[in-house]
């Protein structure tokens, strides 16, 4: 190795494998990576066993000048799922909507398939805050005056803290 050489914090592979497939997705599907991955966040654990987004269909629009309108969120299902999805559509359009930071979905297509991919992935607990850390996120949220908001708010920030801790950073 020569004097000159780098050494570059370690890229997990699921980064780069995203920063391919992001793009493939968006053409053929309208799919970005982001929903795919965080589809059990969106959905809920319940629903995202048998479920996926499978397509986001957009308008087409004749003229550049026509106004936007929303597309259609094509969701595969297994047997029952399709009934619960069927109910929470509005719910679902709703977190949806929000995980994209507009109103990109307008309405849900159930498509029903095979939709397993086998056994689930279980993930290793993350360690645990510190009291001081959490009392920090307390603090950082405690002028939002929605419970629900300040609650996800510090449950992100102990996931960040969290994460941190698991993965260090390598020395540059």
């Amino acid at each position: 190795m020569t004097g000159n050489a780098r050494w570059h914090n370690p890229i997990p592979v699921s980064d780069l494998a995203m920063e391919l497939l992001d793009p493939v997705l968006r053409r053929r599907g309208g799919l970005s990576m982001d929903l795919v991955q965080s589809w059990a966040e969106v959905v809920g654990e319940r629903l995202a066993g048998s479920t996926r987004p499978q397509k986001i269909a957009w308008p087409r629009r004749r003229h550049e000048d026509d106004p936007f309108e929303p597309a259609t969120l094509i969701i595969a299902c297994e047997g029952a799922a399709a009934l619960h999805v069927q109910h929470e559509t509005s719910e679902i359009i709703a977190r949806v909507n929000a995980f994209m930071g507009f109103t990109a979905i307008g309405r849900v297509k159930i498509v029903q398939k095979p939709v397993g991919t086998g056994n689930p992935v279980r993930r290793a607990p993350l360690p645990p805050v510190s009291e001081a850390e959490q009392g920090r996120l307390q603090r950082l949220t405690e002028g939002i005056e929605d419970e629900g908001l300040r609650a996800s708010l510090e449950r992100l920030g102990a996931t960040v803290l969290a994460k941190r801790k698991q993965r260090p950073l390598a020395d540059s």
